[in-house]
């Protein structure tokens, strides 16, 4: 029997600057951002679009993400609380059962992608003066890249992490297992961080590390899967002439990007949501299959009607 290597994953919540600290998650996001951009320049240059009106995508999509991101996981995953606490939705506090700072927890990738599409629809119209699909050919590549680091802020935030297992590649993670308080309260050290720490390290504390198990780092199996789709967009986009197929990276973007969410998904522990109704599949799964039909769709369609348009 294979065994899971003894990697206990206890990271800090981010670069500490002393005046203020930058949260890895937060950090990945600027990064994914960051790299976007870039990216969407070079489309640009290539196809002699005017780099001012990038400016107004860059806008959109950073809106269109958060914004989509945020009611995808409201909507699809959380409704039963949030329908109760629709401040909570667009405030980053919580205000039961006490008053306090949660920061945003819960973003949608299905979410974001409906959102995405929606802003480019009202970019190429509007802004860009360009077909709807020449837009989603092109931003698909950013967006691919950006997943890689989204999954990177999740495994740093130990959130969205998998089933227990003993192979190889599990991983023991120790702020899924123990809230900041229950790291306090175990060890009766009141500084959350010296907590986690002592959890590790100080062998009083040998009880309460056993108590952690490992589990699959499903969000480094997705961001590792994403590496690829990203290689693949961006080589066709490039080397062949894919792009002049209306629809084609579009289409390959939705089935290789939620093809691997909805394989993922088989290890990931639930994330709650409409699953429970449903069965058979998970919520994740569920949302995926949609975007997987549609983007088969757009691929027999740029395969038969290459100079396709919308």
């Amino acid at each position: 029997m294979t065994h899971a290597l003894n990697i206990i994953w206890n990271p800090s919540e981010g670069i500490d600057l002393g005046f203020f600290m930058i949260r890895y998650y937060s950090l990945m996001f600027v990064i994914a951002f960051g790299l976007g951009w870039y990216l969407m320049k070079k489309i640009f240059e290539r196809e002699n679009e005017p780099i001012d009106k990038l400016d107004s995508l860059f806008v959109w999509t950073v809106l269109a993400t958060l914004i989509g991101a945020r009611l995808g996981h409201v909507l699809f995953y959380d409704w039963e609380y949030f329908r109760n606490h629709l401040l909570e939705i667009f405030l980053p506090f919580r205000f039961e059962p006490k008053f306090e700072f949660t920061g945003f927890q819960g973003l949608a990738s299905h979410g974001a992608a409906i959102a995405i599409i929606v802003a480019m629809y009202y970019f190429s119209k509007v802004v860009l003066k360009r077909p709807l699909l020449w837009i989603l050919d092109r931003v698909v590549i950013p967006v691919a890249s950006g997943a890689i680091f989204v999954r990177l802020g999740n495994f740093f935030n130990s959130e969205i992490i998998g089933h227990e297992t003993t192979s190889p590649f599990g991983i023991r993670f120790l702020h899924d297992q123990f809230s900041k308080a229950e790291a306090v309260n175990a060890t009766s050290i009141q500084n959350p961080k010296e907590a986690y720490n002592a959890i590790v390290a100080d062998p009083k504390f040998a009880d309460l590390l056993a108590q952690v198990p490992a589990k699959h780092p499903t969000q480094l199996y997705e961001g590792f899967c994403y590496i690829f789709v990203f290689a693949i967009l961006f080589f066709l986009y490039w080397k062949t002439n894919a792009r002049l197929k209306s629809g084609y990276l579009f289409g390959l973007f939705l089935v290789l990007l939620f093809a691997v969410r909805f394989v993922v998904e088989y290890v990931k522990e639930s994330q709650g949501g409409i699953e429970e109704e449903l069965g058979l599949f998970s919520t994740g799964q569920w949302l995926s299959i949609p975007f997987i039909i549609v983007g088969l769709y757009f691929i027999i369609r740029a395969q038969r009607n290459p100079l396709a348009t919308s």
